[in-house]
């Protein structure tokens, strides 16, 4: 059951002599959306998506030598360039260039497993608070 349903229980007891109802009882319990924490945590997880998104997109455009005078591929380098700055210089090998033109941004990929760890570590503080069937993130 998600968190939009309608969950109705309904109880009824019956006389042994005549089967009539002698008691019935419903419970609804309704929800009507997701918890704050739970919009907290989807905003999170769209926002860290979107960067690992441009992060593959970079990997990829110049995995494939993308013309960088391009405006899509100029803006999605440059977008992306300040969450890579910090992961330039953990290694010796920042890139590898293969054939003139071809470039393997290691640092780039070294700063999307570093973002989705990160991503995992907010998302998991986020849901320290929260309640089993109210608030947590499904298992």
């Amino acid at each position: 059951m998600t968190d939009y349903e309608r969950q109705t229980v309904r109880e009824t007891t019956t006389s042994p002599v005549d089967h009539r109802v002698a008691e019935a009882r419903t419970v609804e319990r309704v929800r009507s959306g997701p918890t704050g924490g739970e919009v907290v945590r989807r905003a999170v997880a769209l926002l860290f998506g979107v960067l690992q998104a441009l992060l593959i997109l970079r990997i990829v455009l110049l995995l494939l030598i993308a013309n960088r005078g391009n405006d899509i591929v100029a803006a999605i380098i440059n977008v992306t360039n300040p969450f890579i700055e910090p992961f330039r210089g953990m290694f010796a090998l920042d890139r590898v260039a293969t054939q003139p033109g071809i470039v393997l941004d290691v640092a780039a990929i070294v700063a999307l497993i570093a973002w989705t760890l990160i991503e995992a570590l907010v998302i998991a503080a986020l849901s320290i608070g929260a309640r089993r069937g109210e608030d947590a993130t499904p298992a």
